[in-house]
């Protein structure tokens, strides 16, 4: 669950953004600040304490026109950290959506904040959030039970290059072959986040280290995972694109 800062100079509309926030799910905290000098200094105060702390911050919910620092000045503050809290922003105004990517923002959110788009902010957030989590300890070699001809043979998870839905069923594609496993591709998506799997259409689930290219093409994006081109959706690619530039050190 997400712990989160948001950032706005109007009380009204600071009050509305913490209100749908803390009605999220997802969100396991939602504090407010009313200006920019207040935020940096208590997301210093989290990051000092680490992401264990009481006080650790995910994600700021950032408004942009705001007395003294403005919110693109907060952010490239935040630049600056080794480890800064992630970005999105909300605001009135349309036309600093080039800066905010350029601060690489996870999502620019328009006002009136609809429930709809923020819940959507907040996904994108939750999966970046999971991917780049580091275990304490190297997770444990899994692996998948598949049935064939009688006999019951255990595919390692590390060895699935991606996951294809077929109805009910799953298909696991690895180098050597494919298996059909009877579990639904949206129960794979949330068991394998924390393995680097991460959805790019309603049909494909891949892992993110297996991914060698991704291609823009006349508006239409794939991914080339050896000699395999999978389409990745609108949806999803500015999402993959984002976490595969931070697997990358980008």
């Amino acid at each position: 669950m997400l712990r989160v800062l948001a950032v706005d100079d109007e009380a009204p509309a600071l009050g509305e953004l913490l209100y749908l926030l803390r009605a999220d799910p997802r969100i396991r905290s939602a504090e407010g600040a009313t200006d920019a000098t207040e935020a940096l200094r208590r997301i210093g105060r989290a990051l000092e304490a680490g992401p264990d702390g009481d006080e650790a911050i995910d994600v700021v919910f950032l408004d942009i026109h705001m007395a003294g620092l403005t919110g693109l000045d907060l952010a490239r503050l935040l630049a600056g950290f080794a480890r800064p809290p992630l970005i999105v922003f909300v605001t009135a105004h349309e036309g600093f959506a080039v800066q905010a990517f350029d601060l690489k923002a996870v999502d620019y959110v328009l006002k009136p904040v609809r429930r709809e788009r923020l819940a959507e902010a907040v996904r994108r957030v939750r999966e970046l959030v999971h991917a780049s989590a580091v275990p304490a300890s190297p997770a444990a070699p899994e692996h998948i039970p598949v049935e064939l001809g009688g006999i019951t043979r255990f595919v390692a998870v590390d060895d699935i290059a991606y996951v294809e839905a077929q109805g009910d069923y799953a298909r696991l594609h690895t180098d050597e072959g494919s298996h059909l496993v009877r579990i639904p591709l949206s129960a794979l998506e949330e068991r394998w986040a924390a393995r680097g799997f991460v959805r790019i259409h309603r049909s494909h689930l891949v892992a993110l280290a297996r991914v060698d290219e991704l291609r823009l093409d006349g508006g239409a994006t794939s991914v080339r995972l050896g000699t395999t081109e999978l389409a990745v959706s609108r949806r999803h690619a500015r999402q993959l694109r984002d976490l595969l530039m931070r697997r990358a050190g980008g």
